[in-house]
C-alpha cells in the first residue's frame, strides 16, 4: 500500500499495490503495521456497505458529533463515486477546507478520513457499492451532517443530484461553531 497525504491534515489517499500473475492479482487492503507506522487508526469496530442504484445519488455530508467521532476508510468496490471530505475541526490548520477524490472499482483507491471530518459522495455510475471500515460504533443521537450545497463550501458536484434523502437535504448550513475535536 502507498499512503499519499492529502492537503487536509490527517486525511490520506491509499493506493493498493497489487502483485500480479497469470491468475490476476492479490493486494492487501489493510495492514495494522502499515497503518500504525503512519500514525493512523487500526481498530475498526464496524464494517459497512452502501448500495446506490441510480447515478447521481448523493449521500452526505455526514459526521458523528463528539465524543462519538469516527475514523472511516472508504472504498468503492463497484461503480464509481466522487468522494468529498470537509475538515470541521476548529483547531485544524485545514479547518473549513474540502477536497474531493474519485474512487472507483477500477482504481481501487481508499480514502482514510479522520475524526472531525464531514463525509459524503455522489455516485458517478449506476449500481455503485461503497465499503466502509469505521472505528466507532454508530450512535444515532450523535449522527449529524451539513448540507451538500452549503454556500460556505460551494462544492461543485459533478452531476445533477438525482437522488438524495430528505434527511440529507435538511442538514443545516455550516455555522463554524461546531464542537471541537482533537487533532
Amino acid at each position: 500500500m502507498r499512503f499519499l497525504e492529502s492537503e487536509l491534515q490527517g486525511a490520506w489517499l491509499i493506493d493498493l499495490e497489487p502483485v500480479r500473475d497469470s491468475r490476476g492479482f492479490f493486494s492487501r487492503t489493510f495492514c495494522v503495521r502499515e497503518f500504525a507506522t503512519h500514525g493512523l487508526e487500526t481498530n475498526f469496530v464496524q464494517h459497512s456497505l452502501s448500495y446506490s442504484a441510480a447515478r447521481g445519488t448523493l449521500r452526505g455530508m455526514h459526521y458523528q458529533a463528539p465524543p462519538h467521532g469516527e475514523v472511516k476508510i472508504v472504498e468503492c468496490v463497484k461503480g464509481a463515486i466522487w468522494d468529498v471530505i470537509i475538515d470541521i475541526r476548529p483547531q485544524s490548520p485545514s479547518f473549513g477546507q474540502w477536497r474531493s477524490f474519485e474512487l472507483t472499482a477500477d482504481n481501487r483507491r481508499q480514502l482514510y478520513i479522520p475524526v472531525g471530518f464531514a463525509h459524503g459522495f455522489e455516485t458517478l455510475l449506476e449500481d455503485t457499492e461503497v465499503r466502509y471500515l469505521i472505528s466507532a460504533f454508530y450512535e444515532p443521537l450523535a449522527a449529524s451532517g451539513l448540507r451538500h450545497d452549503d454556500p460556505a463550501f460551494a462544492i461543485p458536484w459533478p452531476l445533477p443530484v438525482a437522488v438524495i434523502s430528505a434527511k440529507d437535504r435538511a442538514w443545516p448550513d455550516f455555522a463554524g461553531g461546531l464542537a471541537p475535536w482533537p487533532i
